[in-house]
């Protein structure tokens, strides 16, 4: 009996199987991830982890990198986790306006209150976010990993959380969210199904 239970590769290689994504195995240096895709998105899920001097933190992260009509800009994430983001974001924090318990659970800051309404009237939207016990969701611009990448127009929807994920059923549930949440900025007209890396 293994004392620790599966590996992370096991578990995301198993995810793979399941939801019919790649595992891609990038070596020592780079890290695996795993990649699915949505239309012309690409949903990619890995880990990274940053130095703090005396220990090391590892971060779960997923990304899809999409091309933006509006700028539009939102930020998502528990109550008391992150908390150091505080107002210093140049967003507005917003109620959701579906249940109190809702907006009392997650801080919800966007530039645009009834675009952050509408990506959260959908109750699919809401239960998966609800879903995830550790979370940050939100979309970038250039900052970040991909700022030497990124053009002008090409944003990116990003999930961070602490730790390394090894629940298949939360991984599963992760990749629906970002699915989701794409699907409906397209239907609201802040995305295009244009293919992003056409563009980087």
């Amino acid at each position: 009996m293994r004392f620790f239970g599966p590996s992370r590769e096991e578990i995301w290689r198993q995810l793979c199987a399941e939801i019919g994504a790649d595992f891609v195995d990038g070596g020592f240096w780079k890290g695996d991830k795993v990649q699915a895709h949505v239309k012309n998105w690409t949903l990619t899920l890995d880990t990274y982890t940053v130095s703090t001097g005396h220990s090391h933190v590892t971060y779960t992260r997923m990304r899809s990198p999409f091309v933006s009509r509006d700028g539009f800009r939102f930020r998502i994430y528990r109550t008391g986790i992150f908390s150091e983001l505080g107002k210093a974001l140049g967003m507005q924090d917003i109620d959701a306006g579906h249940s109190a318990k809702f907006d009392d659970d997650f801080i919800i800051q966007g530039n645009d209150e009834s675009k952050v309404r509408a990506l959260l009237a959908n109750p699919e939207v809401r239960r998966l976010i609800e879903a995830q016990p550790r979370i940050r969701l939100e979309i970038r611009d250039d900052e970040g990993f991909f700022k030497t990448r990124f053009p002008e127009g090409v944003d990116e929807l990003h999930f961070l959380a602490l730790g390394t994920i090894k629940d298949v059923d939360r991984l599963k549930m992760m990749f629906d969210l970002f699915a989701t949440v794409l699907e409906e900025l397209h239907r609201t007209g802040s995305a295009t199904e244009a293919d992003p890396e056409v563009a980087l």
